[in-house]
């Protein structure tokens, strides 16, 4: 089984990434970065995803994140986020699916919804949803 995370070039998602790792490291598993991009397409241009993964191992390398075995999953987002991270999670085979919160004031929560909502709810594996830091 793998630890799967949602990717964001965030706060949240750089600090959803670091503790992906740990907990990747601590259950001696494997890491799966879920990239769901503002595409439609399936799979994104060898630029692109080459650009993602130097991201990616920057994160990691700055962060101190321990040294884990790591793979890109990409999917096209249509207009549903959610459903495309929890679709990534089915089939990846993930055990458990890391996310990057923000605050949200009660008020847009219940105006505009919440992706992170509504992966919570819907998601078939545990989720932990990490906050970024102040100084991060």
């Amino acid at each position: 089984m793998s630890i799967a995370v949602a990717h964001s070039d965030s706060a949240e998602g750089r600090a959803a990434l670091l503790a992906a790792a740990a907990e990747a490291d601590l259950r001696r598993t494997d890491l799966l970065v879920l990239h769901v991009s503002d595409s439609d397409e399936p799979t994104l241009p060898p630029a692109v995803t080459d650009a993602l993964r130097a991201r990616i191992e920057s994160v990691l390398a700055d962060g101190g994140a321990p040294k884990v075995v790591w793979r890109l999953h990409t999917a096209g987002r249509g207009h549903n986020v959610a459903g495309a991270l929890i679709d990534l999670v089915a089939e990846t085979g993930a055990e458990m699916l890391v996310l990057g919160s923000r605050r949200r004031s009660a008020t847009g929560k219940f105006l505009l919804g919440s992706t992170v909502q509504r992966v919570l709810l819907d998601c078939p594996v545990p989720v932990l949803a990490v906050k970024a830091g102040e100084d991060r």
